[in-house]
């Protein structure tokens, strides 16, 4: 069992940066997808930024050019680079692995929250 924990998380004025981590408890191998979800009060959980082996990152347009998705590839666990932070991105960021197995287990942090104020 992998458990996830965040960091990085924090309050920041608009206009400013932060960079979430992502440690595991565990090694972790064969990765199919990693990433970022985000969940603001009164809200759905949403997609910020996820990786799928061999192909693309994909990002959540309200995301597109402020944020970055890095990936430890020793680890394969992700971290987010965040810029020009917006109140709107105000949230608990929630780092995500799905294992490629037969069942596709996915795992998630307890999440960090992120506070921008205007």
């Amino acid at each position: 069992q992998v458990q996830l924990l965040e960091s990085g998380g924090g309050l920041v004025q608009t206009g400013g940066s932060l960079r979430l981590s992502c440690a595991a408890s565990a090694s972790i191998t064969n990765v199919f997808s990693m990433g970022w979800y985000r969940q603001a009060p009164g809200k759905q959980r949403e997609l910020v930024a996820n990786i799928i082996s061999g192909g693309n990152t994909n990002y959540a347009d309200s995301v597109k050019g402020r944020f970055t998705l890095f990936r430890d590839n020793a680890k394969n666990t992700p971290s987010l680079q965040m810029t020009s932070l917006k109140p709107e991105d105000t949230a608990v960021y929630y780092c995500n692995v799905v294992l490629d197995r037969l069942t596709r287990p996915s795992y998630w942090g307890q999440g960090t929250q992120v506070t921008v104020s205007s």
